[in-house]
């Protein structure tokens, strides 16, 4: 039999989102574990860099291990909202395997829902993580230094970024077969993403080639237009636009990845279940 028609409008498909969405943030409440280990690993990274690379890293001018932290954190806030993409494509990919998105679609709803809903409950658990580490950061000696107004600025860049991205891993997790496949496809690309950047060294030592991806690589200009707005030293001199402007770049590559990854991914949701 034909699946039912879904309700109409946008109001219909923003409140089929939401149920989804609720759906999504009570079996992470249920499987508590998620939420633990998806802490840790970001946590591990602030006190590892922190500690081990603190001193040997020439920032501004100076090797201060306190000027390396405050340089260092933005790299790793926009590290750990970037890093949620393999979580979100191995649940999408779970409930592929697991065909609960077949049940999905026998019922009368929009079908951008089931991802929309996906997407905003993983931004919750990053929203989460992402208070953590902030918090684990000021023990460490990290510091703002703009004020508070451009400190909320910078983190909703942060999680505009990792919402982002977050519908990469929901391409990935329906293009694959399995979670594990997805979540080792949703890590191959994010490591050259986020290590060619200016995420934990600054650019300016990088071969001109090199130089010239990092400083056009969405990553780096969400971590330079948040250290702009803490306040934290590492700013890039670059002739580069979205190093000049980082902000506007930040906003209009984050809108961009939605756009068009929204789009291929709602596309593959129907084929895929067709």
């Amino acid at each position: 039999m034909p699946a039912p028609r879904a309700r109409g409008g946008i109001g219909g498909s923003v409140r089929d989102s939401l149920v989804v969405a609720k759906r999504n943030l009570i079996r992470m409440s249920r499987i508590p574990e998620m939420v633990i280990f998806g802490l840790i690993q970001p946590i591990m990274f602030v006190v590892l860099f922190s500690y081990v690379f603190g001193g040997s890293v020439n920032i501004g001018g100076t090797t201060d291990p306190g000027a390396y932290r405050e340089f260092l954190m933005a790299g790793i806030f926009a590290q750990t909202v970037t890093f949620a993409t393999a979580g979100a494509g191995a649940g999408i990919a779970d409930d592929m395997h697991k065909g609960l998105i077949d049940r999905f679609r026998s019922l009368p709803m929009a079908r951008g829902a089931v991802l929309t809903g996906r997407t905003l409950a993983d931004l919750v658990q990053t929203t989460l993580t992402v208070v953590v580490l902030a918090i684990v950061a000021l023990l460490v000696g990290w510091r703002i230094h703009n004020g508070l107004p451009k400190m909320l600025g910078a983190f909703a860049l942060l999680l505009l970024l990792g919402y982002a991205f977050s519908w990469i891993g929901a391409l990935i997790g329906l293009s694959v077969r399995t979670p594990e496949a997805a979540t080792s496809g949703g890590l191959i690309w994010l490591f050259p993403v986020t290590f060619v950047s200016n995420a934990f060294v600054n650019t300016s030592g990088m071969t001109a080639w090199l130089r010239h991806i990092a400083e056009w690589n969405p990553f780096s200009a969400t971590v330079q237009a948040c250290r702009k707005l803490f306040g934290n030293p590492g700013v890039v001199d670059s002739g580069a636009w979205p190093m000049q402007h980082p902000v506007w770049a930040s906003l209009l590559w984050s809108i961009l990845i939605i756009a068009v990854f929204r789009t291929l991914a709602v596309r593959k949701y129907r084929s895929a279940t067709a």
